[in-house]
């Protein structure tokens, strides 16, 4: 694996960033896991359904919706009548657009399904081996991925810790399952430090973030959204998930993380975001306005009269230069680093 350069540099923010970091985290996470296999066992007296498949693995309460894509498309390859490459790319290509379509609003799922489809098929030395070698092939490479994307949370936790330090307060908003487990993995390794948790309107994401905490016996407090710039001074750093990473470094997350960033940028507390590998996204948004819409009904406890506009838009884009690290599964990124990265995960 390149090393990126963030390794190189060697910068130090709070811990020595080390080459070992990632070979360390991934050793830790390097015992095969039960839970992978196919949730429920293939009926081939039954037509197979990508999406079918899809809503088995997503029911999984701790597994991301991408990896139950990739999971999905691993299926695919398996239960597959076809007979030549052709045949099977074609099958293959078919099933990862229909997950894509299942919710054209998730840059995770189409992420996730793009590199799955990248890294599987990618070589030509395919081509030169029977079917049934080249299929065994695919397979491997299938599961493969599918295991690189599930340890991703766990890698990305190991690599977190060296920065977090005993005595800091934390600034969470929306709930992230990486974010939770990099937190849980902390309160595991004994160190004492609290969390701020954003109420995180209008799903009010951050009650739920706050009584995961609670059940470790984390100190944590809730925030109301507009009370951010005043809780600040009391924050040593800002950790966020993203929905998606973007060309540029920065990423698309939970309405409200723009504003948290600049806040935190303004008054010299590091950002930090935690997302795996599989929601990195050829995109390029250069303001909000690019994204496509992702609406979320917003419930005010009152009527609202029929003439007046509600912003509904369930997330927003927070540039590079607020960023100040991004933990991943490929390692510590600066948001410089992203492109690079993307270059080489979509070769």
């Amino acid at each position: 694996m390149e090393i990126s350069a963030y390794y190189e540099t060697k910068t130090a923010h709070f811990g020595v960033v080390s080459t070992d970091w990632l070979a360390q985290a991934q050793s830790a996470t390097s015992i095969p896991n039960p839970t992978l296999s196919s949730p429920i066992p293939i009926q081939h007296n039954k037509p197979f359904s990508v999406i079918d498949e899809f809503n088995t693995w997503r029911n999984q309460p701790h597994l991301a919706e991408a990896v139950a894509a990739i999971r999905a498309l691993a299926a695919v390859i398996r239960s597959s009548q076809a007979t030549t490459m052709m045949e099977l790319e074609i099958e293959l290509k078919k099933a990862s657009d229909s997950l894509k379509s299942w919710d054209t609003t998730s840059i995770s799922l189409t992420a996730g399904c793009d590199l799955f489809m990248r890294y599987v098929t990618r070589t030509s030395a395919l081509e030169y081996e029977d079917f049934n070698s080249a299929k065994s092939r695919l397979i491997e490479r299938a599961e493969k991925f599918g295991e690189i994307s599930y340890k991703a949370r766990k890698v990305i936790a190991m690599l977190s810790q060296d920065f977090i330090f005993d005595g800091c307060t934390i600034l969470v908003h929306g709930f992230s399952r990486v974010v939770l487990e990099v937190l849980k993995l902390a309160a595991q390794n004994k160190k004492l430090f609290r969390v701020f948790c954003t109420e995180g309107r209008p799903d009010r994401t951050g009650l739920r973030l706050s009584n995961e905490l609670a059940k470790l016996d984390v100190p944590v407090k809730i925030v109301i959204d507009s009370a951010v710039a005043y809780s600040m001074d009391e924050v040593d750093m800002v950790f966020v998930g993203a929905d998606g990473v973007v060309e540029s470094g920065g990423i698309i997350n939970m309405m409200g993380t723009y504003q948290t960033a600049l806040v935190a940028k303004s008054m010299n507390k590091p950002v930090y975001v935690a997302a795996e590998s599989y929601k990195f996204a050829r995109l390029y948004p250069l303001d909000q306005k690019d994204l496509a819409p992702a609406l979320r009904p917003v419930d005010f406890g009152v009527p609202i009269p029929s003439k007046v506009e509600v912003e509904c838009s369930a997330r927003d884009y927070t540039p590079p230069q607020y960023l100040t690290l991004l933990f991943t599964d490929l390692g510590v990124l600066t948001p410089s680093v992203v492109s690079d990265e993307l270059i080489q995960l979509y070769l």
